[in-house]
């Protein structure tokens, strides 16, 4: 594993990462060699445009093949201009000097663009879930993998709702997985509980990634990236995808987790741009989850998300938002929806209980977006008309337990000292 790190708050420079790239990948150890880039969609914070530069310019005059694979996992294909967003190219340098490069995104629910590798068979999901499940796993990827000769995967590192830490094989599975160990794992996080997975390392969920990574035979190398303030790349950590991201999450529970000694009974969470649909602007919840007050309300800041979700709007009009026992305790009406959206609605909702028949929310979540209202009651979320929010009535007031966060869904909030129910799984 080889890395850099900023120093003296200066950030890596364009520079030593055109040098780290050239030390890991010598262009002579690939010539002949068809490559496949595995990448970050638009709703992730790094600098995926100088990585892919970087990489294009050490390897493509060599390699049979040098293209672009999205890890969306079931998230919106992005389009051609979109792509070109995210890897930072012109149009003209994509017609020109990158004209050769292939874009795919990935399809996750297509059964054609997927490639079964095998099962995880119940007693080992046992082990690795520590005993909260046991039941076969089919592991299924995208089968564009095989046909190149080396797998690249290139994103950031942050603290992570279903994962822990995301990054490494997370861009593998989920990002270019079938839905059957997506749907899995991630109903494995939201059992744990999003406040006892998010921001630790070695969770029973990060161990069923892993797992389904070790059945792909393709070589893989990756590229983990440490992304600070204004896009500023901290650290590069580059190896095989389980050692380059162990050593970068160490550095991302540095810089991208937020003490505070007291919880907020406010709080003003201001979804990104990037963030296009409550699927990810939620983060704004799991993130700030931790630091929310018993009885308090976050409000999630958005005018400009319309949609819930465009993959699972009809299941999450259908079920809605609840708490994990919400579902646990009717496991039978519900088992057979998509795990991986039960999971999000938990994640959304937050700690609650489920008793004779009645929900109660640890702490109430409540939408400012241009999401209607009569939606927003329709999947049991809050509502506020998102022109009635004035900013500056949020800010500066910390001491008075309201809490605003400008940029919302990628640090995580934590207490000093955590109550049992937000510590660690």
């Amino acid at each position: 594993m080889i890395s850099t790190t900023g120093r003296g708050g200066a950030g890596v420079s364009n520079e030593a990462v055109r040098e780290l790239t050239a030390e890991v990948c010598p262009a002579e150890s690939y010539r002949g060699k068809r490559v496949l880039l595995i990448v970050p969609d638009g709703t992730r914070t790094a600098p995926i445009g100088l990585l892919f530069k970087s990489l294009h310019s050490q390897l493509a005059s060599v390699t049979r093949a040098f293209d672009v694979l999205i890890a969306l996992g079931t998230h919106q294909p992005m389009t051609e201009d979109a792509i070109c967003g995210r890897l930072e190219i012109s149009g003209a340098e994509r017609s020109g000097v990158f004209g050769s490069v292939r874009f795919f995104n990935h399809s996750w629910n297509d059964s054609s663009a997927l490639r079964k590798l095998g099962v995880i068979f119940a007693d080992e999901i046992r082990d690795l879930s520590g005993g909260l499940f046991e039941m076969d796993v089919p592991v299924e990827v995208n089968r564009l993998l095989f046909d190149y000769d080396q797998i690249v995967i290139v994103g950031p590192v942050f603290p992570h709702e279903v994962v822990g830490c995301s990054g490494g094989n997370k861009y593998l599975f989920p990002g270019v997985s079938g839905p059957a160990v997506l749907n899995f794992f991630h109903w494995l996080g939201a059992v744990v509980t999003n406040p006892m997975i998010i921001g630790n390392k070695w969770t029973p969920v990060r161990k069923v990634v892993d797992r389904a990574a070790s059945m792909i035979d393709v070589p893989k190398l990756c590229f983990c990236l440490v992304v600070g303030q204004a896009n500023r790349l901290e650290g590069l950590f580059a190896g095989l995808p389980e050692e380059a991201w162990d050593a970068a999450s160490d550095l991302s529970r540095e810089i991208h987790i937020i003490k505070k000694e007291n919880p907020f009974h406010t709080i003003l969470a201001r979804a990104p741009e990037m963030y296009e649909e409550l699927w990810t602007g939620g983060k704004c919840m799991y993130k700030l989850e931790p630091v929310l007050a018993d009885g308090g309300e976050l409000i999630i800041f958005a005018p400009h998300i319309k949609e819930v979700c465009v993959t699972h709007r009809n299941v999450l009009y259908e079920v809605g938002y609840h708490c994990r026992d919400y579902f646990l305790k009717q496991w039978e009406a519900f088992k057979g929806h998509p795990w991986g959206v039960l999971a999000h609605s938990t994640h959304v909702y937050g700690q609650g209980r489920f008793e004779n028949g009645t929900e109660t929310p640890r702490a109430r979540v409540t939408l400012a977006t241009a999401i209607p209202a009569e939606i927003c009651r329709r999947i049991n979320l809050g509502y506020r008309d998102p022109s009635s929010i004035r900013i500056e009535d949020y800010e500066n007031r910390e001491d008075e337990g309201v809490l605003y966060v400008p940029k919302a869904g990628e640090m995580l909030y934590r207490l000093e000292n955590p109550p049992a129910w937000a510590a660690t799984c």
